[in-house]
């Protein structure tokens, strides 16, 4: 694969010259047109140590507006990124629509150097770089621009610069002086870089590799090469690849005339006496196993969704009511900001994911894709369909380091909803509860009722499944809540965390096994 790259080519100093400035203005003027559309560009940089992957970017830095530009390195985690999912680090650095961002290895590098280490083995590699694939696809679905540069040098020139960037106190490799293991061991990092991109190189997200001997002959091609890519995505929408099957389509449940909620019985309750009793007891519950999971790092997810006037405001106040307040943050998710709509929409809900040993509570949540965005035509059928991979995707993510997911559909009969209605219109106090939308919302009743039941069917998976909550009567419905909460928290916590056989998290380290 690589053969390509160390052939020597040069540019000369009066020819680099010569092009530089055409290429910088045509940079420039296409860095303007990006402004005005709804694509965000990533750019992720990566290749052999010494390849002066930091000259290219600083290069790459001097070309463009850097107004419209930000560049992020992934050397080291911070505590904040070793305490929450992996991917969190790079959600919170995908840019804006219109926008660039530099990536130096982006998810690419953790993978790279665990396999090159002996962390985990090609079968576990494998593992993660169809998760990367997936993650890319859902970005450029979602109209971003993903441009990969690989930067590669043979053996000699490697040695040759490696020894010139010892003497650099700047360079990375001085200050990762553990990384010299990369020269003694170029075959097997050519075998390892070669293994990632054949598994990563789509046609939605191509892998550029660049002969990095020459830093004129480097700069030029990297230059004109996201030059044409930004032109291309400009000129022509994208065209995406099916995705690999992820086993058997569902039935089309959305048309069925009976739903998952329809066998939900709405009669039940609970005695008044009976319920304030089991409500001290359960929340007296939650508060130590808030402590408990604190003490143990282990985050806690919980998500409230249902029909209006449902009671999940008075489930969730059960709930915060009982544990301490420096524990637990509570999310209401309305309609998106200017700043969450210029990002992918599961952005805005991955800022808000807790570290280990704190809960995030949504009031909510990225299920308004597939329910309200569905039923209200603020997204295409393409986008919420798509969106159940993701979701599962995500949610996989959240519980696979030891997170906790717990998810809460809190429902009421048409009748029930309509006498809540009424009591907040009539009461000066709960007035501002009721809008003129939430009537609307009550005649298309059947198209949610549809949507949920598809939701439930779609989503409700082994490690996040969907708790149905029978909520005409309210005390019954706080204390179910509870009770689940407690039961499922208080399991987790006794099973301890079931790492996945896959990609080994940063920060973890294990030895090579024979054969990886």
């Amino acid at each position: 694969m690589f053969e390509a790259t160390k052939v020597g080519r040069s540019v000369d100093k009066e020819t680099f010259a010569a092009e530089q400035e055409g290429l910088r203005t045509e940079l420039l003027a296409v860095q303007r047109e990006l402004r005005q559309t709804d694509i965000p560009v990533v750019v992720l940089i990566a290749g052999v140590e010494g390849a002066g992957k930091g000259a290219v970017v600083n290069r790459l830095n001097e070309w463009l507006d850097t107004r419209g530009v930000q560049t992020f390195a992934f050397w080291d985690e911070t505590d904040e990124e070793r305490l929450r999912p992996r991917y969190w680090r790079f959600w919170r650095t995908l840019p804006p629509r219109g926008e660039m961002a530099i990536l130096f290895g982006g998810w690419y590098l953790a993978p790279i150097e665990h396999r090159f280490q002996g962390i985990c083995n090609d079968a576990e590699l494998d593992a993660e770089l169809t998760r990367i694939v997936e993650f890319e696809r859902m970005l450029i679905q979602d109209g971003a621009l993903i441009v990969k540069f690989w930067f590669h040098l043979s053996a000699k020139d490697q040695k040759k610069r490696l020894k010139e960037l010892a003497r650099d106190d700047r360079s990375r490799w001085k200050m990762l002086p553990d990384k010299t293991k990369f020269a003694e061991q170029y075959n097997l990092f050519e075998y390892v870089a070669e293994r990632v991109i054949r598994h990563t190189d789509r046609g939605i997200a191509p892998w550029y590799l660049i002969e990095a001997s020459d830093a004129r002959y480097c700069d030029l091609t990297m230059g004109k090469t996201l030059l044409h890519a930004i032109k291309t995505r400009l000129s022509q929408p994208v065209s995406l690849e099916p995705a690999p099957s992820n086993g058997p389509d569902l039935p089309q449940v959305q048309s069925a005339q009976i739903t998952v909620l329809d066998h939900l019985d709405l009669t039940l309750s609970l005695e008044r006496e009976h319920y304030r009793r089991e409500l001290k007891r359960l929340q007296a519950e939650i508060n130590e196993l808030a402590w408990q999971a604190y003490k143990e790092k282990r985050s806690i997810v919980l998500v409230f969704e249902g029909v209006d006037a449902g009671g999940k405001g008075g489930a969730i106040s059960r709930i915060t009511n009982a544990i301490d307040a420096r524990l637990y943050r509570a999310i209401p998710i309305a309609a998106p900001t200017d700043e969450e709509k210029s990002h992918h929409y599961l952005w805005r809900f991955w800022r808000h994911i807790p570290r280990a040993g704190y809960i995030t509570i949504y009031d909510r949540s990225w299920y308004g894709r597939v329910l309200v965005e569905r039923v209200e035509g603020f997204a295409s059928e393409t986008d919420w369909r798509r969106a159940y991979a993701e979701i599962n995707q995500f949610e996989e993510q959240l519980v696979e380091g030891g997170g906790m997911l717990f998810k809460f559909w809190v429902h009421i009969s048409q009748d029930e909803q309509l006498r809540r209605f009424q009591d907040r219109e009539s009461t000066p106090y709960k007035r501002y509860k009721i809008t003129d939308e939430d009537w609307r919302n009550r005649e298309k009743w059947p198209q949610y009722k549809a949507a949920v039941n598809e939701m439930v069917a779609r989503t409700s998976t082994e490690s996040a499944s969907w708790t149905l909550i029978e909520g005409n009567d309210k005390p019954y419905a706080r204390v179910k809540v509870l009770r689940t909460l407690c039961a499922g928290v208080k399991d987790a916590l006794e099973r301890g965390v079931c790492k996945p056989s896959g990609y080994i998290p940063c920060g973890e380290k294990r030895p090579a096994t024979d054969g990886s």
